[in-house]
């Protein structure tokens, strides 16, 4: 299937600000709300439904002596569809 990216945003950030952003979608989340990211002239909303996949990954890129790491947090559904959730459940401490 192919990927179409319909938001992007990339800017370097406090890890205050970075928390600020994650617990606004989680609030957002919690709540039942939709999300609205925004940047600029650009923005979209998206419904998360009651359940949906949640990814997270660790990765470390190094290149010519460069390491980088990341963690990347991925939430995905199907659109019209809930996730059955059978997969083992995520600890974050």
């Amino acid at each position: 299937m192919p990927e179409e990216t319909i938001f992007a945003s990339e800017s370097v950030e406090s890890r205050e600000s970075i928390a600020t952003s994650l617990r606004t979608v989680a609030d957002k989340l919690e709540a039942g709300e939709p999300v609205t990211l925004a940047a600029g002239e650009e923005s979209v909303t998206l419904s998360v439904p009651p359940r949906a996949t949640f990814e997270v990954t660790a990765e470390r890129e190094t290149e010519g002596g460069h390491e980088e790491l990341s963690v990347e947090l991925e939430i995905e559904w199907d659109v019209g569809t809930d996730a059955d959730g059978t997969d083992a459940t995520l600890s974050i401490e």
